[in-house]
């Protein structure tokens, strides 16, 4: 504190005004966007808590009993993530590892980078849209989990692919020079000195990817369909690939879009909203707590 107040009392008058007035905007925006964060998960969390139950949670939609349930959404929306999962983190990881260590073509690399770089950044809908022509109809799946896996896979690929790489760039290239020196092999160094030391990187994206998965809604619809109801997902390891081709349904972002838009059933959809933020915040959690047992190991 004192060595900062030395600095600043070396400045000139003009140059002092101008770090006081840039320190204040810096403070003045960090205490706007902590405010804007606590005011949404308050008000989501004060909307939302008074319509969630157990029954809310556990109970299929049922128009003849008059019973409202996201039962059949939650699991929708784990068969989602986990299905994505499965292909997104080897092919991701397992690319940005390609061209960082190992692919020697420059330009090849370069193009990729920015091939990459665009598909981040494009609408969700033009993935929709590829889904539906590509796996719904072409390949014949229709609107099914599975489709919406795939189309899901398209969306987020991009982003853990940059990601990670990123992160695999900022490992020292002394690491790997001294890793080969000791007599390591190429992805004995890889396995047991970069990918240690960029997992925190890794997982970040991880975090992104998943985020995009359980917050998108617009490929869902197209791909994996709008139903409230209950499938016959069964029980068994079998079950969950069978159940992935043959069942369609909607996730929680369309369960939410269906009770706000179609139904104007605000409270539902806010408890929704408060599944959803438990849901990013335990795998948030699970994601930091996996990336520092990997760090140690």
């Amino acid at each position: 504190m004192n060595e900062r107040v030395s600095i600043t009392q070396g400045l000139s008058p003009r140059r002092r005004a101008y770090d006081i007035v840039m320190r204040t905007l810096l403070y003045a925006s960090a205490a706007i966007i902590c405010a804007l964060l606590i005011f949404l998960i308050g008000y989501i969390l004060y909307r939302g808590i008074p319509s969630l139950s157990w029954e809310f949670l556990t109970s299929e939609e049922s128009v003849i009993n008059d019973v409202q349930g996201i039962l059949p959404a939650l699991i929708n929306t784990l068969y989602i993530i986990i299905a994505t999962l499965i292909f997104i983190l080897p092919l991701g990881v397992g690319s940005a590892i390609y061209l960082t260590e190992y692919a020697t073509n420059k330009k090849l690399v370069s193009a990729i980078e920015f091939a990459t770089e665009t598909l981040s950044g494009m609408p969700s809908i033009i993935f929709a849209l590829v889904g539906v022509i590509v796996f719904c109809e072409s390949l014949g799946l229709g609107k099914t989990l599975i489709a919406g896996a795939f189309s899901l896979v398209m969306m987020t690929l991009p982003t853990i692919i940059r990601t990670t790489q990123e992160s695999l760039k900022t490992v020292p290239q002394s690491y790997r020079e001294g890793s080969l020196a000791l007599g390591s092999g190429k992805w004995h160094m890889i396995r047991t000195v970069v990918l240690p030391s960029s997992v925190d990187g890794i997982v970040t994206g991880c975090i992104l990817a998943i985020g995009r998965i359980v917050g998108e809604s617009a490929i869902l619809m197209f791909t994996a369909g709008m139903s409230m109801f209950m499938q016959n997902y069964g029980s068994s390891f079998t079950d969950f690939f069978k159940n992935l081709f043959d069942s369609s349904g909607a996730t929680l972002t369309v369960a939410l879009y269906v009770y706000a838009k179609e139904r104007a059933d605000f409270d539902q959809a806010f408890a929704v909203a408060v599944v959803l933020l438990v849901i990013a915040f335990i795998i948030n959690i699970s994601a930091k707590l996996a990336g520092r047992k990997l760090k140690k190991h």
